[in-house]
């Protein structure tokens, strides 16, 4: 089998989420992806488990690519960009819209070498905005797109961020099908593409719960899910208290304790009494996973993710996988979640250190052998603590 994006060539400008994970998915899927990186390294090095000097966030959304570093303030530097570019498919970035055209490196001049370069520029608020250079980060979305205020009205705690830097990742995912696309359209028209993705719009496009909030229907939408304490750990079950009552006293015979005369309240309270009394008799997984069976009531533990590796599902596809960790052992990551039916993906290797494929891509991409100059010259760095002659 093959990789569905082998012999795709790209240069990926960006740093810490949003734009390399893209990257990191188009690696997976069989691209040749090499990672630019400013003589000060992605910020992500400084995050993260540090195992032979490469970081574990930094690991996971850069591992597999070849890397590159380029002092773009360098003479000399620009005019490797663009030979590069020249071979380049793809180009992602994740600076401020004015960064990259101030550089000379902007899509308009970068076409002029490249016609059929197709580039992904990501954004807190699009490249066209009143807010355009306005710096941001994903909590910055998750504020201004409701999801913090949303997060405090159906929970009563105080505002407080996401757990994950969602408005990021879903920017990189809509920019990989915006790339896609183009690449596809590319094959018709002969023309690259721009693609101008704002974190903001990608955050409000996926979110699911955003048309109550447009049209105030916040009383349409079903009850919340239910969490139980049970003796071997914390569930979810994923259902309306009012359905799942229901379904307990008609298929199960438990008898509904509320009394004529109660209040709604007095009535809502016995009930959830009647439940959790219930719920207490179901001391194992396996009691309870066959009442939901019963009921097909859809239910999951609410694990802690470090000891995610043991959860069935994931232990079987693979979904946490082991790559080389460079020191004589491995180190755990994310698997790609694409599993085709005759092509393959997967994460191909492990994370690069600062510049060490600066003589590899320079002669696989630009079949120049000798890389001194550029490294005498300053427009090559490499990272000192690692010898990479």
């Amino acid at each position: 089998m093959a990789y569905p994006l082998e012999g795709l060539k790209v240069l990926d400008f960006s740093r810490v989420l949003a734009g390399p994970f893209a990257g990191r998915m188009l690696c997976d899927l069989g691209a040749d992806v090499v990672k630019i990186e400013p003589p000060e390294g992605d910020v992500t090095r400084f995050w993260g488990r540090n195992i032979a000097k490469i970081p574990g966030y930094f690991s996971q959304q850069n591992a597999g690519k070849r890397n590159i570093c380029i002092d773009l303030r360098a003479a000399g530097a620009i005019d490797l960009v663009n030979e590069l570019v020249a071979e380049a498919d793809i180009v992602i970035e994740n600076y401020r819209p004015d960064v990259m055209p101030r550089l000379g490196i902007g899509y308009e001049q970068l076409k002029q070498i490249n016609p059929k370069i197709v580039m992904l520029s990501i954004s807190g608020f699009g490249s066209d905005g009143p807010e355009s250079r306005r710096a941001t980060y994903a909590p910055v979305i998750h504020a201004e797109a409701g999801l913090m205020y949303r997060s405090k009205q159906r929970s009563d705690l105080p505002h407080h961020d996401l757990p994950l830097s969602i408005a990021d990742t879903n920017a990189s995912l809509h920019g990989l099908v915006g790339l896609l696309s183009a690449i596809i359209m590319r094959e018709r028209t002969g023309q690259g593409q721009h693609i101008d993705i704002a974190m903001l719009d990608a955050t409000i496009a996926t979110d699911d719960q955003m048309h109550y909030d447009l049209e105030d229907s916040h009383d349409t939408a079903g009850l919340g899910n239910e969490i139980a304490e049970m003796s071997f750990g914390p569930v979810l079950l994923s259902t309306d208290f009012r359905i799942f009552f229901k379904l307990l006293t008609t298929k199960l015979g438990l008898i509904d304790p509320s009394k004529d005369g109660m209040s709604l309240k007095e009535k809502i309270t016995s009930r959830r009494a009647a439940v959790a009394d219930f719920l207490a008799t179901l001391d194992t997984r396996d009691k309870l996973d066959q009442v939901m069976k019963t009921l097909n009531i859809a239910w999951g533990e609410i694990r802690d993710p470090a000891t995610l590796e043991e959860q069935i599902t994931v232990k079987a596809r693979g979904s946490i996988t082991q790559i080389d960790d460079r020191q004589g052992g491995t180190r755990p990551i994310t698997q790609s979640p694409y599993r085709f039916s005759n092509a393959d993906s997967g994460v191909r290797g492990p994370a690069s250190h600062r510049g060490e494929h600066n003589n590899q891509v320079i002669k696989d991409w630009l079949g120049r052998e000798d890389t001194q100059p550029l490294h005498e010259n300053g427009v090559l760095i490499f990272d000192p603590d690692w010898v990479h002659h």
